[in-house]
């Protein structure tokens, strides 16, 4: 009875160290998991922010352009160099990214965005700007960095999801509860943001 007992013991012994084993593999394998995806996210981020950065770069040398027309609406142009300055301000740190960090950040940049639009707007009553070289290039870098903005943020809805699904579907939530990974807002779509703007040359 005694040997039966020990043995016992020692069966429970063994499949607690499986037990633990398994755990600790899954746990392992979940945690980089997990990780790996993030950095997923944390990336296409990083070129949401690069695109936004270059459509900011536009904004000097446009502010040249218009200001040579010394009739300009300088009211119109003024707008656009606030909301480039206050998009610029965010700055966002993706890891511990909130809904209402990124409402905030997008609420700038689709200011800046309405800015633009404006602007370029009340240029067409300006021929001789409309048709001003510097103009026409800075429209045309303008219409390809809001494509790639399209495009960014759909890569980056698409990661976050893929990571959120992750870390929500059980047992992975218990992990991702235990190790803090947390869910990733997404971008939400704007009124007419489907819809590129439109390069004027003639």
């Amino acid at each position: 009875m005694k040997n039966k007992g020990c043995l016992s013991a020692g069966t429970i012994g063994i499949a607690l160290l499986i037990i633990v084993a398994v755990i600790f593999f899954w746990g392992k394998s979940g945690y980089n998991n997990f990780v790996s995806k993030e950095q997923v996210v944390n990336k296409k981020w990083s070129n949401i922010e690069t695109v936004y950065q270059k459509r900011a770069n536009l904004i000097p040398n446009l502010e040249r352009t218009v200001k040579s027309y010394a009739n300009f609406e300088k009211e119109t142009l003024t707008k656009v160099v606030e909301a480039r300055a206050k998009a610029t301000s965010i700055n966002i740190d993706p890891t511990n990214m909130t809904e209402q960090d990124l409402a905030k950040f997008q609420a700038a940049q689709g200011e800046l965005s309405g800015s633009l639009s404006r602007l370029m707007a009340v240029v067409e009553s300006y021929p001789n700007l409309k048709a001003d070289q510097q103009y026409i290039n800075f429209q045309r870098e303008y219409i390809a960095i809001e494509n790639s903005i399209r495009t960014e943020t759909v890569y980056y809805n698409d990661a976050a999801q893929d990571y959120n699904t992750s870390i929500k579907t059980f047992p992975n939530n218990i992990l991702a509860n235990f190790t803090n990974f947390k869910e990733k807002p997404y971008f939400k779509a704007e009124a007419g943001a489907e819809k590129a703007p439109t390069v004027f040359t003639e």
